[in-house]
């Protein structure tokens, strides 16, 4: 029996829904990770290494900085080697010029966790405040990283 083309699309659809459930599930895993590294590192910084900035308003700036990047790499590293390590890479796109890609989509969403980890500092703990930022800019990174970093390689 031979298919035809729309009966085969029709027989990729539920493939394609698992993938896309599947992956965004391991970005989830990845981005749970980060967030844990991001508050490890937030505390750390705030509460041991950045102690001596004062006033404590000024430290906490430089404590989400840091939080913030060393969360980032942490998540294109295990994004890269297992959320998208199934795409195969763009030719003249090695691993820096991915990492460049993946910081400047992770910018919008790193702005944005900045900026309402602020303002929601103001009302809840610091780290309240961190971590419901993170999970409002998580959508926002998939979707540029999934579009734009690990995109699929196109035929030409």
């Amino acid at each position: 029996m031979v298919s035809s083309k729309p009966e085969k699309k029709r027989l990729r659809i539920p493939i394609n829904g698992r993938i896309l459930r599947h992956r965004f599930i391991k970005f989830g895993t990845v981005g749970f990770s980060g967030t844990i590294v991001n508050v490890a590192v937030l505390y750390l910084s705030q509460e041991f290494f950045l102690i001596h900035i004062h006033p404590a308003g000024r430290r906490l700036h430089f404590s989400l900085a840091c939080a913030i990047f060393v969360a980032t790499v942490n998540n294109y590293l295990w994004n890269r080697a297992w959320t998208w390590d199934d795409r195969e890479k763009r030719p003249g796109f090695g691993f820096f010029v991915q990492m460049g890609q993946y910081f400047l989509a992770c910018g919008v969403a790193i702005a944005c966790q900045y900026l309402f980890t602020l303002l929601l500092s103001r009302v809840v703990h610091y780290l309240a405040a961190n971590v419901i930022a993170v999970v409002l800019a998580a959508v926002i990174t998939y979707v540029l990283n999934d579009i734009w970093t690990f995109s699929v390689k196109r035929g030409s």
